[in-house]
């Protein structure tokens, strides 16, 4: 096991690379690894721990174990984000959810909790700090979802996979 941080992940490309905190060559990241751990991206910073293997072309990750988001600093680019009350969000039950769309670009998109009618606004900062960098259309979520001043927003959002209890080894 390596316990390193995301130097940078590219979803379209379908790769990136993670720095080992014990040092060495970068270790490649390939996004169906990723998927295997159940999501479709990792955000910048966001520390990991894989297992690898050593192939003729350097490095690369065969699994990755566990994603920790990376820490956040700056919540001013979204009002709504500044005066969340942690607590409640903790408090929030995890909500099954698709993407309706998402675009980087612009920074947000929306989704659908199973059961409900309205949208759920989703912002890239809530991505940040839920350890993602970008979500497809389909992709399946769990969802901490909170009133925002213009509507349903999630505060948290995880893989579906993520989100399902572990079962005792």
């Amino acid at each position: 096991m390596v316990t390193g941080t995301v130097k940078w992940f590219d979803p379209v490309k379908g790769f990136g690379f993670i720095v080992a905190n014990s040092g060495g060559p970068d270790i490649l990241l390939h996004v169906n690894v990723l998927r295997n751990f159940g999501q479709s991206s990792v955000a910048d910073g966001a520390n990991v721990d894989v297992r690898i293997q050593h192939t003729e072309r350097g490095v690369q990750a065969v699994e990755v174990l566990s994603i920790t988001p990376p820490t956040h600093t700056d919540s001013s680019s979204l009002s709504d984000l500044a005066h969340m009350d942690e607590a409640a969000v903790a408090d929030a039950p995890l909500q099954p959810g698709r993407v309706k769309w998402f675009d980087k670009g612009k920074g947000f998109g929306f989704a659908n909790v199973f059961g409900s009618t309205e949208d759920v606004f989703l912002h890239v900062e809530v991505l940040r700090r839920s350890g993602l960098s970008d979500l497809q259309p389909g992709e399946a979520l769990a969802l901490r979802v909170i009133n925002g001043k213009r509507g349903h927003m999630a505060a948290e959002v995880l893989a579906w996979e993520a989100a399902l209890p572990k079962e005792d080894a």
